[in-house]
């Protein structure tokens, strides 16, 4: 393991073991209150801080269990391990949110007035001042570290911060004022909860799912290679997020045929070097020889962009490569297409073949690889 995921998973442990501490004491005290003073409201809150104990050990537990190395079954590591517990997360987070729906409906339909105890206040104020303090911390450890699992925490704290102080709110607007306006606030609390919920297990899915890299990454790795004499140009980029800290990348790097094959080899390997120790990124990549000084293949090149900028302005071509027979010209290529755009391989390899044709009355036949 090295040092960034030994800091990484120190972090999380630290932030999973002072959550589950503060809930757990804020339960205790809850509990033990309710129970000697009979107060239904007081037990359903401590309830619900051992519930957020729970996610504070599914937190811990996550960062345990990402920081395991690669075995035979899992050769990128178990670092998604955060994902899912980050997933867990939000699933608590959306049960919460619906049983305030359900708590909020019920006292709608059939308000019970709470008293507004000295002792019920000050455990409300106790424990917004908690929860604050675990919004704060898990925010500067997720800032530190980018975590979708501490984001998550954070999230369930802030709800938890937005619903105790509603409690306090209400019962101190129906204890002064008499106007009863606990249902109608944990209603628009529970929408607000819920759409939380959902937002955060939408942005957790997506890497397990296997989202596209990152923009600003991409354009880093590509400046990396392209700020380089010798490459020509890169395409086909792909990466692969196996966790945090955990990202595996393809590139296809455009190089002068002419050159040196060791020559070449050797600037690839330590650029690779050089994104795993700057970027983070494990990369690979795969060399492209481009044809750069000959007459033919620059016209080819030429009449080709010539079509594909008609067809449509954004579709790059890389790769270009034919034989040598003058009569019949095999032509082959890749395309990068848009994520908006639709082509039909098969059309566009006859309309080429059409096109080419009219110039120069020889028989091309286009075989074209489509790339998003």
């Amino acid at each position: 393991m090295n040092e960034t995921n030994f800091s990484r998973s120190k972090i999380g442990k630290q932030a999973g073991t002072i959550g589950f501490l503060c809930n757990l004491l804020l339960a205790t005290g809850k509990i033990a209150t309710g129970s000697i003073f009979s107060s239904v409201a007081v037990l359903a809150d401590g309830i619900n801080n051992l519930s957020d104990a729970a996610a504070s050990g599914i937190t811990l537990l996550g960062f345990h269990f990402s920081k395991k190395p690669a075995d035979k079954k899992h050769p990128y590591g178990h670092a998604r391990y955060e994902y899912l517990s980050a997933l867990v997360i939000s699933a608590m987070i959306f049960v919460a949110g619906f049983e305030v729906a359900k708590s909020a409906v019920e006292q709608i339909l059939h308000p019970v007035r709470v008293s507004l105890t000295p002792l019920f206040a000050v455990l409300l104020c106790i424990s917004i001042a908690t929860k604050l303090f675990l919004v704060f911390f898990y925010s500067a450890l997720e800032k530190k570290i980018h975590s979708d699992t501490l984001l998550a925490a954070k999230i369930d704290s802030r709800n938890d911060v937005l619903c105790t102080g509603a409690v306090l709110i209400s019962v101190g607007v129906e204890h002064f004022f008499h106007i009863p306006i606990d249902g109608i606030t944990s209603a628009a609390l529970s929408l607000f909860i819920l759409y939380s919920g959902i937002r955060l297990a939408q942005k957790t899915i997506s890497p397990i799912l296997g989202e596209d890299g990152d923009p600003e990454l991409k354009k880093k790795i590509i400046a990396h290679f392209e700020a380089c004499k010798m490459v020509l140009g890169c395409h086909d980029l792909i990466i692969h997020d196996y966790g945090p800290d955990k990202r595996y990348a393809s590139i296809h790097v455009e190089m002068d045929q002419t050159a040196d094959p060791m020559e070449s080899h050797s600037l690839l390997d330590r650029l690779e070097r050089e994104c795993l120790r700057e970027l983070g990124v494990h990369l690979v990549t795969h060399l492209d020889p481009v044809e750069k000084d000959d007459p033919k293949t620059a016209t080819l090149r030429t009449r080709i962009n010539a079509l594909l900028k008609m067809k449509n302005p954004r579709l790059e071509m890389h790769d270009l490569r034919f034989t040598n027979d003058e009569e019949n010209l095999e032509v082959f290529f890749d395309i990068t297409v848009p994520e908006d755009t639709v082509l039909c391989r098969e059309e566009l390899e006859k309309a080429f073949g059409e096109a080419m044709k009219s110039l120069d009355d020889k028989n091309y036949m286009f075989h074209i690889t489509l790339h998003l």
